[in-house]
């Protein structure tokens, strides 16, 4: 039993109104420990990890208490510091060794207590994982099982599996986290501009260097059959070599052995039936995940550029103004507007009357000098952000102009279906390729054509669309000559 009597109360100090801080401290003390700035020939006494705990309460906040955990108030940091050594002590997180020879005290992780905090600490975390790789690896144990015969590639190759599934699960959860995020912070224009660079730096640093990888490299679909040629011939060989492996593989995990099955066969079958799945399950799912992902982005794009459209447009704020009013005042706005068109008479004019004359624009000087006083950082910072922001969704003839080239290097006729997506902005200049057939160069001897095929392709971002052919002719003489 996990809850046995010196576990009765585990999870205890993470309920208290200190558990932040009780956090904090467990994740310094971790990385004091088993992080690279550990010093594995130390062992830590008390005093050291009190020093580590005020370290991390300096930094930690302190929540609100409700009806839990102990209302003492502390009389400082290394009061505070020396209570909760005592709890994780008590509850089991910490243990007390005690060396016969000096009599000094040392206070090391518990088994449990380390395997909970490098979870807790992991999250918190920027480390570099590569959760990419578990397919080739998977491939490259079973591979070297068969040449070597060492039933610890094999038991890699076991384990390599198992994570190849929980990677895809840990990838779909953070999508839909990251969908739901988008769809909550879709209410006020500040909070869609905060998204959309979410949306970006996910696209750019996420989804790029680990899924693209997974969907390409690593894919499952790509190595499956790689895999299942060598679980074939690992079944082929010789009955010593199988019998061999059978008997390390019982003596090194004896948690796998059953009655009237053999372990070796059992590996394979499981090593077979997660590949599988992956392929069948997991893969579609990620997909889906990913298109929704992008459906919810592509809302987001829409109604910046929309915003951005309708920026210095007055119909839209005397929209606002009216839908503030009541029904009955915005009648009477409504009628009186009404009345003051309806005052507007048409006559003939004399044509000899009529003079065009340039319209002069009038200077206005301002001659008031005012103090301009503190400049707030966070007006500096949403300028700035407003500014990157309108930079990233605007789509210029010029840019799409020399995107579509690109595409058409070595041929004059290009598809869209065909359009490469390498970038975020590759996507926004497909979304917008059909829009090429307006962009007509005055001072160029060339044209784009755009025509419709009547025909629907899907791809990673669109689930459905229009292809169309653009092609880059020459204009007709009698144009050009114009």
């Amino acid at each position: 039993m996990f809850f046995s009597e010196e576990r009765n109360q585990f999870f205890r100090p993470l309920t208290s109104k200190y558990r932040e801080q009780i956090l904090e401290c467990l994740r310094l003390l971790y990385e004091r420990l088993y992080s690279a700035r550990a010093d594995y020939g130390e062992s830590l006494q008390r005093d050291q990890i009190i020093e580590i705990f005020e370290e991390a309460l300096a930094r930690a906040p302190q929540l609100d208490s409700g009806d839990y955990g102990n209302e003492t108030r502390f009389k400082s940091e290394r009061e505070q510091a020396s209570w909760i050594l005592n709890q994780l002590l008590e509850y089991g997180w910490i243990e007390k060794q005690v060396d016969q020879a000096t009599l000094q005290s040392t206070f090391p992780f518990t088994r449990i207590g380390r395997m909970f905090t490098q979870s807790l600490a992991e999250m918190g975390t920027a480390s570099v994982r590569t959760r990419h790789r578990n397919t080739r690896n998977t491939l490259n144990a079973l591979e070297a099982f068969l040449s070597r015969g060492e039933v610890h590639d094999l038991m890699d190759a076991y384990e390599y599996s198992e994570r190849i599934i929980s990677d895809f699960s840990d990838v779909i959860a953070e999508l839909e986290e990251r969908k739901r995020e988008l769809v909550r912070q879709v209410e006020t224009q500040l909070l869609v501009q905060q998204a959309t660079d979410h949306f970006f730096d996910f696209m750019e640093k996420r989804f790029q260097p680990d899924v693209s990888i997974r969907l390409s490299a690593d894919s499952v679909e790509k190595h499956r059959d790689a895999i299942q040629t060598v679980i074939d011939k690992i079944r082929r060989k010789r009955k010593e070599f199988k019998r061999e492996a059978e008997l390390k593989l019982r003596e090194l995990a004896p948690e796998l052995v059953h009655p009237n099955q053999s372990v070796l066969y059992f590996v394979l079958d499981a090593i077979e039936i997660r590949m599988r799945n992956a392929a069948d399950l997991m893969l579609p799912a990620l997909r889906r995940a990913l298109q929704s992902f992008t459906k919810r982005a592509d809302i987001i794009i829409r109604q910046l550029s929309y915003l951005t459209s309708q920026r210095d447009n007055s119909v839209v704020d005397v929209c606002r103004e009216l839908a503030q009013l009541d029904s009955d005042r915005q009648n009477q706005v409504l009628e009186r507007a009404g009345t003051q068109l309806a005052g507007l008479h048409f006559r003939w004019l004399d044509p000899d009357q009529l003079r065009l004359q340039m319209k002069r624009e009038e200077r206005v000087l301002y001659t008031r000098i005012d103090d301009a006083g503190e400049v707030d950082e966070s007006a500096l910072r949403e300028v700035d952000t407003q500014q990157k922001l309108d930079q990233a969704f605007i789509t210029h003839n010029e840019g799409l102009h020399d995107y579509l080239i690109t595409a058409m290097i070595g041929t004059n006729k290009v598809s869209t279906r065909d359009l490469p997506l390498r970038t975020a902005r590759d996507v926004l200049a497909m979304s917008h390729a059909i829009e090429t057939a307006s962009y007509q160069a005055v001072d160029s001897d060339y044209q784009f054509v755009v025509s419709p095929t009547g025909e629907t392709a899907s791809n990673e971002f669109f689930d459905s669309f229009d292809v169309f052919d653009i092609e880059l002719i020459k204009k007709p003489q009698q144009e050009t000559d114009s």
